[in-house]
């Protein structure tokens, strides 16, 4: 899916750091092309952040590279918390361990599509403490991007420790292109307080911040349904609009995302039709764009020209396409899908440009299949036109219910 590339601080040709700095010394010279050589193979680096701990970060970070590699984006998840990784944990990871081969480290395989570096796969024993300063994660954090055997990826999602400090700081400099920052914070004020710092943090390194999430906005009770907004609600939102960020959507307090992450299986896996999966689905698709200016497309299934209620019953489709830089509608057409039969529609969509599908109801075959063509699903939207739903969906404001077919 990548093209080959070069970052600005690299040869073309060579793939290795154009020349040496003033100052800098052979050693280091070296050891920053070898960094530039792995970096310029990966399209898009993207870097996790919160300013604020406990916030759900990781787990964010992780369902949101999980969700790129199941829409078919060769994907690396590099954990540079030193002090606390979880990454392995979340993807139940435990007691795997990188080999070397040729002199380089070979990142872990987590599922298809998705590799994982963490200090946590180099660790005797989990609960051992890692006692460093500065200079030492330093160095690790430049063998994790040097060192390590990433290969050609599509996206590089990087998990940093909460805080502005040393391994964040580490990561931003070393990468030198990175796209851009996601940060993640609660809807409570004390937490809205500390991301702020986070997002003045990347505009020092002049970093571009990709967006907002708010975690844990809201508890839906299982058995009634109602909302409790035990954190407040809105914090990160009015955040992002006060701070001229885009806002990624809320991802729900739901204790089945704790569950999936003792599991060591990810939540976007094993409850791909819940309300938090469509969150960090729309997430990877506004935040990973060509940098060419590439249009998106979204498919919007159509009966009598708003949502049909069901996905196999539409008579026909729209394919709306988008600016993923400036969210905005470019382009809507209308078409009529192929005969109703097992695999025809997936194969018709991929074949039309189609990334994400905006349904009322699809059965759960279905959505495999979707996710096979590398194809996002966002299922239990409501009718309205297709314009309505993109524009929603983009806003992360999609009012998504039950899924009716979910069978």
């Amino acid at each position: 899916m990548t093209e080959e590339r070069s970052c600005q601080s690299c040869d073309a040709e060579t793939r290795s750091a154009k020349s040496q700095r003033p100052g800098e010394d052979d050693e280091q010279y070296r050891q920053r092309a070898a960094v530039a050589r792995r970096m310029c193979r990966i399209q898009r680096k993207i870097v996790v952040l919160s300013g604020k701990g406990g916030v759900g970060k990781s787990t964010v970070a992780v369902n949101l590279a999980v969700a790129a590699a199941e829409a078919g984006l060769r994907t690396g998840l590099l954990d540079i918390d030193i002090h606390g990784p979880s990454v392995p944990r979340l993807l139940g990871l435990n007691d795997r361990r990188p080999e070397t081969q040729q002199g380089a480290i070979v990142p872990v395989d987590a599922r298809p599509n998705l590799t994982v570096m963490s200090i946590g796969f180099l660790l005797n024993d989990a609960d051992d403490a890692v006692i460093w300063r500065g200079p030492m994660k330093y160095g690790v954090i430049r063998q994790f991007l040097g060192d390590v055997e990433w290969g050609e990826l599509d996206l590089l999602v990087v998990d940093s420790p909460p805080g502005t400090g040393d391994e964040p700081l580490s990561v931003i400099q070393l990468i030198e292109d990175a796209d851009g920052a996601i940060v993640v914070t609660t809807p409570q004020a004390v937490a809205v307080a500390d991301v702020r710092k986070s997002v003045n943090f990347c505009r020092q390194l002049s970093l571009p911040v990709l967006g907002v999430i708010e975690n844990m906005s809201g508890f839906a009770c299982p058995k009634c349904g109602e909302v409790t907004c035990l954190f407040g609600s809105g914090g990160g939102e009015d955040m992002a609009a006060d701070m001229g960020l885009p806002f990624l959507g809320r991802v729900p307090l739901d204790p089945r995302i704790t569950e999936s992450g003792e599991a060591g299986e990810p939540y976007i896996i094993t409850h791909r039709a819940g309300p938090a999966a469509d969150v960090f689905r729309s997430a990877v698709a506004c935040v990973v764009g060509d940098k060419g200016g590439h249009s998106m497309r979204y498919a919007v299934p159509l009966s009598r020209g708003v949502l049909s209620a069901h996905f196999g019953h539409c008579e026909q489709f729209a394919l709306v396409d988008v600016d993923p830089e400036t969210k905005q509608v470019t382009g809507v057409t209308r078409a009529d899908p192929p005969a109703h039969e097992p695999g025809a529609l997936p194969a018709w969509l991929k074949e039309n440009g189609a990334g994400v599908i905006i349904a009322g109801g699809m059965g759960q075959r279905a959505q495999g299949l979707f996710a096979e063509s590398g194809i996002q699903v966002v299922v239990g939207a409501s009718e309205a036109t297709p314009e309505e739903l993109v524009r929603a969906h983009l806003d992360g404001r999609l009012d998504a219910g039950p899924n009716i077919c979910d069978h």
